[in-house]
């Protein structure tokens, strides 16, 4: 014989209350079924629950040890059923997003301020990532959005491109051409240069590398850097010069200079990322919403 939801319910109910009539009130029932469901469970674990006689009503070891176990249970069932009427409503619970350091200069608070104004009932919890580690967490369900560099194709994720933005040279103040209004890549011939790690910022690094190889020339790495924020520390302290995405120009350090550059159709491109299965209600509905409206937001940080 099986345990029932329902009597567990009225064991929880008996336990605490250690009063049978008080419980079956409680529970909108009389106490004749209530007793009988008491006395199914007894049978079903085959320990005794209750001490019980006319004057009062006890817990047993047995019951002791079952009580915590039983409300856990019964709050568990509870919060699943709350979860599942939010899901169903679209509209209701929490998503959890992933995103690259490079999106929070202006793609990321631009996307939360807009999932605040048209979804307010949907919690967003944040982890700051690296673009691999955030399509393995999307494939093992550990994050619902990513917000990534389109550097993996995989079956069971599907993006779509919500920024693209050219690069623009942060040249340290003191630097030569610095007073140069337009550069191209010949001027970065043989120049200190930061440079994209190989492996965390494969992405960039990648690219300028193809973009390098193209105009044919080879600056000289100085140092390898994931996030752009650390290189224009370093273009800051006049270590060498860098490419970084124009939304990066935010950060206004002293000693730096930024200056636009051709890199023959090189730029910068950010994606959101979902799982094409599996996804909640709520995950798809803030999908549909950051696709659809955010692009027009996103418009001025590209230019």
């Amino acid at each position: 014989m099986s345990v029932q939801l329902t009597q567990l319910r009225c064991f929880v109910a008996v336990a605490t209350q250690l009063h049978f009539g008080r419980a079956a009130a409680s529970l909108n029932m009389s106490q004749p079924p209530l007793t009988r469901h008491i006395q199914m469970l007894e049978h079903a674990l085959g320990v005794v629950l209750f001490e019980r006689n006319k004057r009062s009503v006890r817990l047993t070891p047995s019951g002791r040890a079952l009580l915590p176990e039983a409300q856990d249970l019964l709050r568990r069932l509870a919060n699943a059923e709350l979860a599942a009427k939010r899901a169903a409503e679209s509209t209701q619970g929490s998503v959890v997003m992933g995103f690259i350091p490079a999106s929070s200069y202006g793609v990321l608070p631009k996307l939360i301020a807009l999932a605040k104004e048209r979804l307010p009932g949907i919690e967003l919890v944040l982890r700051e990532m690296q673009s691999l580690d955030q399509y393995e967490a999307l494939s093992s369900q550990q994050i619902d959005i990513g917000i990534v560099r389109p550097i993996s194709q995989r079956s069971d994720v599907a993006s779509v491109s919500i920024l693209k933005e050219p690069f623009i040279l942060a040249i340290p103040a003191a630097h030569r051409l610095a007073a140069k209004d337009k550069p191209c890549l010949a001027d970065l011939d043989n120049q200190p240069f930061i440079m994209y790690s190989p492996l965390e910022g494969r992405y960039s690094y990648e690219m300028l590398v193809g973009a390098f190889r193209i105009a044919g020339c080879a600056p000289r790495y100085t140092q390898y850097i994931t996030y752009p924020h650390s290189m224009l520390s370093l273009v800051s302290a006049g270590m060498g010069m860098a490419l970084v995405p124009r939304s990066a120009a935010r950060l206004r350090l002293e000693n730096v200079r930024y200056v636009d550059i051709d890199l023959n159709g090189a730029f910068a491109e950010l994606h959101m990322a979902w799982r094409k299965t599996g996804a909640n209600p709520v995950t798809l509905e803030l999908v549909k919403l950051l696709d659809g409206e955010s692009r027009p937001a996103l418009e001025g940080i590209a230019s």
